[in-house]
């Protein structure tokens, strides 16, 4: 937010507005609104957050602002105020949201392909692995897994739905990952 004059002047329509100015008021929220704006969206994009929300936190913000206008010292200038208020805003709709990036599977599936091992070795125990695990899990383990296929193949092939494939492939990787637990203790 811009520092100086503007701040001079918000404080000036700020007591203005407080005084029942309603139209000092509606200046100082446009003129507000017009600086949080870019403010709002900068923190969305340094936390990698989409940019959908940032209109909602600036009237989030104005809002607050009205509800509290009360409180604000009249002897102190309303900038750090209002970015108290923003940052808090922003803070909250980034915790509502999560910081979780959601990227689809099937958008990264070629970047996540690993150079086969030719020992044969890790292979063997892989295959002898997978065999211990039962059905649906075992087939669509070893057709993503050691066979390279794609979800999408394999729900084709299996007759199954892609999310069923996802949900096998978790459930059995997950298996093996208590197998290999186990044998770590032993």
């Amino acid at each position: 937010m811009a520092q100086g004059q503007n701040e001079e002047e918000w404080a000036t329509l700020m007591r203005a507005a407080i005084g029942g100015d309603s139209a000092a008021y509606q200046t100082l929220l446009q003129s507000l609104s017009n600086v949080l704006r870019p403010s709002v969206r900068r923190g969305f994009a340094q936390a990698g957050a989409p940019l959908g929300d940032v209109e909602d936190v600036v009237q989030e913000t104005l809002l607050a602002l009205h509800l509290k206008r009360n409180t604000w010292d009249p002897s102190q200038p309303l900038g750090p105020w209002v970015r108290a208020i923003a940052r808090h805003k922003l803070i909250d709709a980034l915790r509502r949201r999560g910081r979780r990036v959601q990227i689809p599977i099937d958008s990264v599936l070629d970047t996540l392909s690993v150079q086969e091992d030719n020992s044969g070795v890790d292979r063997q125990d892989a295959e002898r692995l997978v065999d211990g695990l039962a059905g649906r899990q075992r087939d669509v383990v070893r057709a993503i897994s050691l066979e390279g296929q794609s979800i999408r193949e394999v729900a084709e092939r299996l007759n199954m739905k892609e999310v069923a494939v996802r949900v096998a492939l978790h459930r059995g990787l997950k298996t093996l990952g208590a197998q290999h637990q186990r044998d770590q203790d032993e």
